[in-house]
């Protein structure tokens, strides 16, 4: 279960104050992958980001239950002069994982040859997605954050990836990010749109692409007036 009370998040520059969303309260049911849903720059990965606590809101906090993991993608737990095979070990250590077990998933999944014993700031960005989802992959979290990660690599990985990300999700919730609507109704069974500031959830992910797209159209529209 995920409780947000009275959530905000504002970015304070030389330019002046960016609000991205102000006095969000919502409790996220159990039991559900939502798709998260929102323009560019709606404040989606932002929003992930404090859900899993690597970024603190400005006011308003996030009530957790269970394990839940970091936003699997940007690979921003992750330490760069660490290599692949540290920066596994590591995070088994943290999580109460056997680290030998782990890192042999990982290594076999990612399939980043010689790369997996190299720094991490060596990497691509595809590679740093491939070790997150396989790091990820290989902890049972009881919510998985997703940000675009399925989308990363060949198409025999992003085949492997959602395999087993549909396998994981047999035990566990989700919250995803995607710009691809036939990855939100393949993985997503309800659904929460980020629109300035405010959210909504919606009980069928059907429900809130539609009112996502319309948004959209919205926009475009009073773009071209």
């Amino acid at each position: 279960m995920i409780q947000l009370e009275n959530l905000s998040k504002v970015f304070f520059t030389h330019t002046g104050d960016h609000t991205v969303f102000k006095g969000l309260s919502l409790s996220l049911p159990p039991g559900r992958s939502l798709g998260l849903l929102g323009r560019n720059g709606a404040g989606k990965s932002t929003l992930l980001q404090i859900i899993a606590g690597t970024m603190q809101p400005t006011t308003g906090r996030v009530i957790r239950k269970g394990m839940i993991s970091w936003p699997i993608g940007a690979a921003s737990s992750f330490h760069p002069e660490m290599t692949g095979l540290q920066n596994t070990r590591f995070l088994a250590r943290i999580y109460g994982i056997d680290s030998d077990s782990l890192a042999s998933f990982v290594e076999d999944f990612a399939d980043i040859g010689k790369h997996f014993y190299m720094p991490l700031r060596t990497y691509s960005s595809g590679m740093k997605s491939r070790l997150s989802f396989g790091v990820a992959m290989g902890i049972p979290f009881d919510t998985y954050l997703i940000d675009e990660v399925t989308g990363a690599g060949d198409a025999s990985f992003k085949e492997k990836s959602k395999s087993l990300f549909r396998a994981r999700m047999n035990n566990a919730d989700a919250i995803m990010i995607s710009h691809s609507m036939s990855e939100m109704r393949n993985f997503c069974d309800s659904g929460l749109v980020l629109h300035n500031g405010e959210l909504e959830f919606f009980d069928k992910i059907e429900n809130a692409i539609e009112r996502h797209e319309n948004l959209l159209e919205d926009m475009k529209r009073k773009k071209i007036r």
